[in-house]
């Protein structure tokens, strides 16, 4: 057999669409992206290709570049699942999560961005989820493929990255395919903002704020 560069490794595992169909990067080998679709066999892309609906763009050392409903997604082998597209939520889980304030008034959870832990703050003045390109690195999230996007901040204008989170999670609450930026600037939290906040009813009292899914 000749040198190939096969990445069985963990598999990426992106939801596409309503029906929450899922494409797993398993491999790369000269050239061609090793992908399962949903339960179906394995099979090896080439660029250009096409299999129940994912088209391999490219490939590049242990990535690939599909398209999906004329949307464009890089996958690495191992990394936390992404999305691309509306993602239906599974059945069942948590309908609500009740949080406390600490001692200056902030809500401060722990959670998961994509199955990584995070620290997050509340903030509803904040329109979406924001986090650092550190805090961005550190979980796998391939911000460089997102958006570019001008933003104001405290230390002046900055180039951003808008993306889309495959799944943010407070407490035993779940929100799936959730809008989020990504800045230069280190950041000692996340910034949990509307974009999850609104998928609930918040209701405040005293120092605890409950969060019940709409």
């Amino acid at each position: 057999m000749p040198r190939l560069l096969l990445l069985l490794l963990l598999s990426a595992l992106v939801p596409f669409g309503a029906h929450a169909q899922s494409v797993a990067l398993s491999g790369v080998a000269g050239g061609k992206a090793l992908l399962t679709v949903d339960a179906s066999a394995p099979r090896f892309l080439s660029p250009g290709q096409s299999h129940q609906g994912v088209k391999l763009l490219a490939t590049q050392g242990e990535s690939a570049t599909v398209e999906v409903n004329g949307q464009k997604q890089t996958l690495r082998v191992g990394d936390a699942p992404v999305s691309v597209g509306r993602v239906l939520p599974p059945s069942g889980g948590a309908q609500r999560v009740v949080l406390t304030a600490d001692g200056q008034g902030h809500f401060m959870p722990p959670g998961q961005i994509n199955g990584r832990a995070v620290q997050f703050m509340v903030d509803t003045g904040a329109s979406q989820v924001i986090l650092s390109e550190s805090d961005a690195r550190r979980i796998n999230l391939s911000f460089e493929q997102g958006q570019p996007v001008r933003v104001s901040t405290a230390n002046g204008n900055a180039t951003g990255y808008s993306v889309r989170l495959s799944s943010v999670k407070v407490g035993d609450v779940l929100a799936y395919d959730v809008a989020a930026i990504v800045l230069p600037q280190a950041m000692p939290f996340v910034l949990l903002g509307n974009s999850f906040l609104t998928r609930f009813q918040m209701q405040r009292v005293n120092d605890q704020l409950t969060l019940e899914k709409r």
